[in-house]
């Protein structure tokens, strides 16, 4: 029961005393309501985690390894948000927004060298968008994620068939984001993959190779639709973002 419980403990903070000292203040100030909490918490919060100038944390955000988080100057996280920074770190730049229901979670428990989630600055994290970070995430500026994408760099080896998955282990390349992309609500973005800047995905789509800057690419597996350069002369097909 003891091993239990220290394991529990080792997966939410970097310490004992972390773990304590980061629950009490979060217990002390994540419930407080409207712009009164807020503000207790842009100043209680300082003492667990990183704020470079002021930063607005709603009600109910869930924090794990807060030592290893920094929010920006002008960042808001919404309600109901999950950042688990474990613990390679969290990063949400200025004026980023994470919203209700989103998840960014390190998930580092294989010591992984470049686990890690940093996002730029201006970008919006839509609600209920899932990051998962083992191969390390990058996003740039003006980065928008719209309601339900997935970011997922991490995948699962499978390949010999007289051995459980579970003992395969994984790979973690990465993905990287550059400035001024736009992905559309309900993408996922596999491991391994980069979007160049200012490319869009659309809705639903599946993006299981690199995407090159001013690029459209929707469907499963997402295929270019066109460039955003080209002639305007024909109509573009639709995409649903």
């Amino acid at each position: 029961m003891f091993d239990r419980f220290q394991l529990y403990v080792e997966r939410q903070a970097s310490s004992p005393f972390r773990y304590v000292w980061e629950q009490s203040v979060l217990t002390l100030f994540g419930w407080v309501p409207t712009v009164l909490g807020i503000g207790l918490r842009a100043a209680a919060y300082r003492l667990i985690l990183r704020m470079e100038g002021v930063a607005a944390v709603e009600s109910g955000v869930r924090i794990r390894f807060a030592q290893y988080i920094t929010l920006g100057s002008g960042s808001y996280v919404d309600q109901n948000a999950y950042l688990h920074a474990c613990p390679n770190g969290i990063r949400i730049g200025d004026r980023s927004f994470v919203m209700h229901g989103a998840v960014l979670h390190v998930f580092n428990f294989r010591s992984l060298p470049h686990a890690g989630i940093r996002i730029g600055s201006d970008s919006l994290v839509s609600e209920y968008c899932v990051i998962r970070g083992q191969g390390g995430v990058d996003i740039g500026d003006r980065v928008y994620l719209a309601p339900s994408v997935q970011i997922l760099a991490v995948n699962h080896v499978f390949g010999d068939p007289e051995r459980p998955m579970i003992e395969q282990g994984i790979t973690a390349e990465g993905v990287t984001i550059q400035d001024d992309v736009w992905i559309g609500a309900g993408a996922v973005v596999v491991d391994g993959v980069t979007l160049g800047a200012g490319s869009v995905v659309g809705a639903g789509a599946v993006v299981t190779k690199d995407v090159e800057s001013r690029t459209v690419v929707g469907g499963s597996p997402a295929r270019v639709i066109r460039r955003i350069e080209d002639s305007c002369d024909k109509q573009p097909e639709k995409v649903y973002l």
